[in-house]
This record gives C-alpha cells, sequence and structure tokens, in this order.
C-alpha cells in the first residue's frame, strides 16, 4: 500500500492506512450514531478482513466497505448482522467526488488481502467476484474488544461486567419479573459461561442473554431468565450494550488463560443479605431461602 499514515476522511469515521493494519477513527459528534461515540478507535488488522469494496451510497455519496472475517471481532460476533448500516463501523461514507480515490484505496487494500487470500479454496467473494475473499473463520479475535469495566440499565435491571471475570445482573423493582425475584440478584463468573446472546434493543424482544455452560434447562422467554436482561423503549441502547456483550464474549473466549476467582466473603455477604430481603419480602419460600443460603455458603 502507499506509505504508512495514509488517511482517508469520510462522513463520520477517517481510514488510516498503516503498513499492517487499517486504524478507524470515528467521529464524536452530535449528528454521528452513538455507537460510533463510543467505539472511538479501532485498530483492524490486515488479517482480521475478508474483503474490501466500493459501492454508490445514497444522495450522492459512495459507500467503502472492509468486511471483517468471521470470527475476527467480538462487536460484529455479537451483532450476529443486527446493526443497522448507518451504525455498522466497516462502512465509510464519502461524497461521490472522491469516488476516484476511494477505488485507489479498495485496491491497494485489495491487493493486500488477496495476497492472504491466494490459494485458498474460499477465494470468492460473492459482493465482488473482481475481488479475493478470505472467509475462512478466524481461531481467535483479531480485533481488541471494548475495554475497562461495562454498565448499562436495561428494562429490569442494571448489567455490569468487571471487565476481566464476572458478570452481575441487579433486578429493578418496577422491571423484574417474579421469576428473577425469587433468584435474586445474578453474579456470573465468566469462566463458566460459554457464549452470549444479543438481541438487538431496536425490536420487540430485544435482550442480552448470558450461555452457561453445560446446557441447563432455560426458561424459554429472556423477562423469566436470571441469566438475562431484557430491553425495551430506551433501555438497553445499541451504543452500550452491544459493546457490553462483545467486551463479556472476549472475555469468555479468553477465559482459559484467566486464573480462577474465589468468591469473597464480603461479596457473598450480600448476596445473602438481598437474599434475606427477598424472604423477608415474602418473595422467596423458607425452603428457597435455606436452599440458596447453602449455595452461596458453599461457594467460600
Amino acid at each position: 500500500m502507499r506509505r504508512m499514515g495514509d488517511v482517508l476522511a469520510g462522513i463520520h469515521a477517517t481510514w488510516e492506512f498503516e503498513s499492517d493494519a487499517l486504524v478507524i477513527r470515528f467521529d464524536r459528534g452530535n449528528r454521528a450514531p452513538r455507537l460510533f461515540n463510543v467505539l472511538r478507535e479501532r485498530r483492524v488488522p490486515h488479517e482480521a478482513l475478508a474483503s474490501v469494496t466500493l459501492t454508490p451510497g445514497k444522495r450522492g455519496t459512495v459507500v467503502l466497505h472492509a468486511v471483517p472475517r468471521p470470527g475476527a471481532d467480538p462487536l460484529m460476533e455479537a451483532a450476529a448482522g443486527q446493526l443497522a448500516e448507518n451504525c455498522d463501523p466497516y462502512r465509510l461514507v464519502l461524497p461521490a467526488d472522491r469516488e476516484t480515490l476511494a477505488e485507489y484505496y479498495r485496491d491497494e487494500l485489495r491487493t493486500v488481502l488477496d495476497a492472504r487470500a491466494a490459494g485458498s479454496p474460499y477465494a470468492e467473494d460473492p459482493a465482488d467476484p473482481t475481488g479475493s475473499s478470505d472467509v475462512t473463520p478466524a481461531d481467535r479475535f483479531l480485533v481488541a474488544p471494548p475495554q475497562g469495566p461495562q454498565s448499562f440499565k436495561a428494562y429490569d435491571g442494571k448489567a455490569s461486567f468487571d471487565g476481566q471475570s464476572e458478570v452481575s445482573f441487579r433486578w429493578s423493582w418496577t422491571g423484574a419479573s417474579s421469576e428473577k425475584w425469587k433468584a435474586g440478584d445474578q453474579f456470573f463468573q465468566v469462566r463458566d459461561l460459554c457464549g452470549v446472546e444479543w438481541r438487538s434493543p431496536d425490536v420487540l424482544d430485544g435482550h442480552l442473554r448470558l450461555v452457561p455452560r453445560g446446557g441447563e434447562p432455560r426458561a424459554s422467554q429472556a423477562d423469566r431468565d436470571p441469566a438475562s436482561v431484557v430491553f425495551g423503549l430506551g433501555y438497553g441502547p445499541v451504543h452500550l450494550s452491544l459493546p457490553f456483550a462483545a467486551a463479556v464474549l472476549a472475555a469468555i473466549r479468553s477465559s482459559d488463560r484467566v486464573p480462577a476467582r474465589v468468591a469473597t466473603p464480603g461479596a457473598v455477604a450480600e448476596r445473602i443479605r438481598h437474599l434475606g430481603e427477598l424472604h423477608q419480602a415474602g418473595l422467596v419460600t423458607d425452603e428457597e431461602f435455606s436452599a440458596k443460603k447453602a449455595e452461596l455458603l458453599a461457594e467460600l
């Protein structure tokens, strides 16, 4: 490609072309999608990309689109194809008068990707048969996930992730179902999870659902499953819940390298205190209280 540091500025984002990666920097203005404001910047190694295309856009624009390989980006894996076009972080929208420049960068980037795809049995992009495409699934995430602690307010509670090993759901008095109140606030160790299901808050039954290892039976509806939080109007917005899901998913994939975490007496005491409140309120029976308390004490 051209010398490292070449920059192509579009609407709401800028692409910088490095020798081994594409760096995407997002505008933080009021008109930019809120997801872009949260993401700020992403470094995408060339090996994480499958192909790049250039197509006509709306209202006098063209769209340069880099397509990530399956399994390469935790954000796109969590999104599972549910992002609206204008929120796709891999689309760079440009004025139509910059089409020639966009074609140049498309061809330069495609040359790099073609070299990687050479010899691959998956060397044709159905969307653009003039260029090669490596759609071989990546065996690990190649794009960094959102960093640091994450949290957002759902309709039936607050979801929090410490950024490393634990996810918690604390229920809302007004939104949580009786099943969730009886189960009490939930604390999940990443090592005990095998996946995350994110259903966009832009649809009727949007939710974030954790998938425990072992395949135990779960409630069919997310609002009755203590391993999930449900969204609603104004709750669990994409720009907060999707990075949350991506961060947890990335932690799950790397959990084998994370040392086991032992529950602290303080954390267990807090959970027993909350369980006692539910018992006093009549939301938990004597038998349920005794059994759950025994489970919590066993974690020490």
